[in-house]
C-alpha cells in the first residue's frame, strides 16, 4: 500500500537571511505536524522599512508531511 502526503504553505520571517526565515517556518511546523518530509522553497521576498532598508527576509515554503489515512 502506498502513502499519502499533505502539503501546507507557510511563510517564515527573519531579520538576517532567507535561510533563517525558512528554518523559522520549518521549526514552527515541526511543533505541531508529525512526519515532516520535504520543505520546498516557493518564493523569496523582502519587507522594506519606511527608510528603504530591509526590515525582514521572508521565505514561503511548501511543507509535506505524511497523512494518516484510517481504514
Amino acid at each position: 500500500m502506498g502513502s499519502v502526503y499533505k502539503i501546507v504553505e507557510l511563510v517564515g520571517t527573519s531579520d538576517s537571511s532567507w535561510e533563517d526565515a525558512a528554518l523559522t517556518a520549518v521549526n514552527a511546523a515541526g511543533g505541531s505536524l508529525r512526519d515532516l518530509r520535504i520543505a520546498e522553497v516557493e518564493k523569496l521576498d523582502l519587507q522594506i522599512a519606511d527608510d528603504g532598508s530591509v526590515a525582514a527576509f521572508r521565505t514561503k515554503v511548501k511543507l509535506s508531511f505524511k497523512h494518516e489515512v484510517s481504514g
